[in-house]
């Protein structure tokens, strides 16, 4: 209680009537027109005051909060324009990114990877890669079930493989057999055919489609029948046959033989006459023996026509002829090959042969070292086939095969055909040149035949040349430079912002007293004013502006987009040469090495800044939390305490005051 608001009130009393009470009294004391001290009020009115100091503190961190964020911005937008800065000066950004152009894109289009050397190729498509395909003749449903026979797949390399239908296995449909064709396993190497069938309907009725899962002549495929005899198409009168290859399988074996465009039906008459089957190859290179060392990769294949397997052997390093010919014995063994298949070296002469009374073999290699395989003239026999060309009263002309045997061109004129299958594309590699270069591919996808790019043929035009153009991606360069410029700009923004008076409150940003701003601001603008100055020669790009880049007055960029399409589209060489000079060494290796300075993780200026900026925070976090501990608590136990016994005396006083009446004589009746 105040003494001296208690001595205002006595002394305006008298002694017989006073005129103050308790409540006067109590107000006076606590300033309020109802008893007692509010302690809480008191308590948090008092430290609140005492926390003066660390209001202080905690608007400091509130800057270092600030300053952080903006500092942080700006690191950002920076570390921006040095990934700029990277991507222009390595081998593998946009400087370096390629575009083809073709001047005969309906035939052929080409990407090319990063960095491929820029360049006019000339390129003639001769033959576009095809996939094989057969179609059988036309059944009414694909449920309508096949007559007795069989047909045999032949692929380009391996094993051939028979279906059977009809009675051997009663009920086939071409959905059956389309079923049966797509999940057969070779029982040995569990690899399927390479290929796809189904059923293909329309308004005529049901064909069996096969086709090859893959491109070229190695995935090439055909399909053969039985046959004890075969005409061919009535050719007309004048009429000469194309370029065609005829497989034929008879109880003697196999054998290809070949038609050239002007043949006649006679000519191939007795060229299937004349065919043989060989029993016996021979290598063309001479002087090998056991020892002989084999070319790593190379393929070894025998045909057997006797089991109608298939055997091939890879070569692995340090293979020897020896090696090649224990492994076919081997395959012998095992059931692969024929009993009395034999190989062995004589007369320094790699022998692969089955014996005469066998059904013959084929042998082929791609092993330098032994050479070719080539079919000993001595040891062959006959196809055993008969054919016949005629020719009628008007001319023309036809062709009959007799004897038993299966052929890979069928046609529905036989009565021994069930399924009449058409070759409907052949498969084929395709043939085109490169600067001058033959070049076969399986695909029409063709790597390797310029370093660097990718051909894509999409047609044939055999004889004229296309020229591919290999040249700078200017829309790649461009977008990598207009990308840098965005980034100095957003970076020389914050800067800039920094400096800026707000009208508002009147300040300039967080971080104006900072020297790294100012230092930051000044190499930005300074880096600008780069020059390029080749040590021999001369260049259309020396600086900036030559590309259409300009400074503002507040140091922000521009690009003229005329300019530097200008440029890109006419002097890419020079282009590149700024930013990448003539070792990595141009205006995008200098700018980085300076922006390095602010941006390195360890040292560079902003880590600096913001380690500092960290600890300082840090440091005025553990002040307000000591000051919170030694202080703040401690006094706010003592006031608490202490308006506590200020209360208890208050709440006290009521009953004081009345003893006090009570000595002096007062009374609450007295009337003088």
């Amino acid at each position: 209680m105040s003494s001296s608001a208690v001595s205002s009130l006595l002394s305006s009393t008298t002694a017989t009537v006073p005129t103050y009470s308790i409540s006067d009294i109590l107000a006076a004391s606590s300033g309020s027109s109802t008893a007692g001290i509010d302690v809480t009020s008191a308590v948090a009115a008092a430290i609140y005051a005492d926390r003066a100091t660390e209001r202080a503190w905690q608007a400091d961190q509130t800057t270092l909060t600030s300053q952080t964020t903006a500092l942080t911005a700006i690191q950002t937008a920076t570390e921006a324009i040095a990934t700029d800065m990277e991507s222009l000066n390595t081998l593998t950004g946009p400087l370096a990114a390629r575009t083809v152009s073709s001047s005969n894109s309906s035939y052929l289009t080409a990407t090319a990877a990063t960095g491929t050397a820029a360049g006019v190729h000339s390129v003639v498509v001769n033959s576009v890669a095809s996939t094989a395909a057969w179609y059988s003749g036309t059944e009414s449903l694909p449920t309508t079930a096949l007559p007795t026979s069989s047909f045999t797949f032949i692929p380009a390399t391996g094993e051939s493989v028979t279906f059977q239908t009809g009675a051997a296995t009663t009920g086939d449909t071409l959905a059956d057999l389309a079923i049966a064709i797509n999940t057969y396993q070779d029982p040995t190497t569990k690899a399927g055919l390479g290929v796809t069938a189904s059923v293909v309907s329309d308004s005529t009725g049901s064909r069996l489609a096969i086709v090859s899962n893959d491109p070229g002549a190695a995935a090439d495929f055909s399909v053969a029948e039985p046959y004890t005899s075969w005409s061919a198409p009535q050719m007309a009168s004048g009429d000469t046959l194309g370029t065609n290859s005829f497989v034929f399988t008879s109880a003697a074996g196999t054998a290809t033989v070949k038609t050239t465009t002007g043949e006649t039906y006679s000519e191939l008459a007795a060229a299937i006459n004349a065919a043989t089957v060989s029993t016996s190859y021979s290598s063309t290179a001479t002087g090998l023996t056991s020892t002989t060392q084999l070319t790593k990769g190379s393929v070894t294949t025998i045909q057997d026509s006797s089991s109608g397997q298939t055997f091939s052997y890879t070569a692995a390093a340090g293979d020897t002829v020896a090696t090649l010919n224990s492994a076919i014995a081997a395959a012998v063994t095992a059931g692969t090959l024929s009993a009395n298949v034999t190989a062995s070296v004589a007369s320094g002469q790699e022998v692969i042969s089955e014996g005469s009374t066998d059904q013959g073999i084929t042998v082929s290699s791609t092993d330098s070292a032994v050479g070719a395989m080539g079919a000993v003239a001595s040891t062959t026999k006959s196809l055993g086939l008969t054919a016949t060309a005629t020719t009628d009263a008007s001319g023309n002309t036809n062709l009959t095969i007799t004897g038993s045997f299966t052929m890979n061109e069928p046609s529905s004129t036989s009565s021994d055909s069930a399924f009449s299958f058409t070759q409907a594309v052949q498969g084929a590699n395709a043939s085109l040149t490169v600067d001058g270069v033959p070049i076969s591919s399986a695909t029409n996808t063709v790597t390797g035949a310029i370093p660097g790019v990718t051909l894509s043929l999409l047609g044939s035009d055999p004889g004229s040349q296309i020229d591919l153009t290999v040249g700078s991606d200017t829309t790649a360069v461009s977008t990598g430079i207009n990308q840098f410029v965005t980034d100095y700009n957003t970076a020389i923004g914050l800067v800039n912002t920094q400096f800026t008076v707000d009208s508002t409150t009147n300040a300039e940003g967080v971080l104006s007293t900072d020297p790294t701003m100012r230092s930051l601001q000044n190499m930005l603008e300074q880096s600008m004013s780069y020059a390029n100055t080749p040590t021999t020669g001369t260049t259309t790009v020396s600086t900036l502006s030559d590309l259409g880049i300009t400074m503002a007055n507040d140091g922000t960029l521009s690009v003229d987009s005329t300019t530097l399409s200008n440029a890109l589209t006419n002097n890419p060489t020079d282009v590149q040469n700024f930013f990448e000079g003539t070792a990595l060494n141009g205006f995008a290796n200098s700018f980085y090495n300076s922006l390095n300075t602010y941006t390195e993780p360890s040292t560079g200026a902003f880590s600096v800044d913001l380690t500092s900026i960290s600890n300082e925070n840090s440091d005025l976090t553990t002040q307000i939390n000591n000051f919170e501990t030694n202080y703040i608590t401690p006094q706010q136990t003592l006031l608490t305490a202490d308006y506590t016994s200020a209360e208890v005396a208050l709440q006290q006083l009521p009953q004081e005051m009345a003893e006090l009446n009570s000595e002096l004589g007062f009374t609450s009746s007295s009337s003088s």
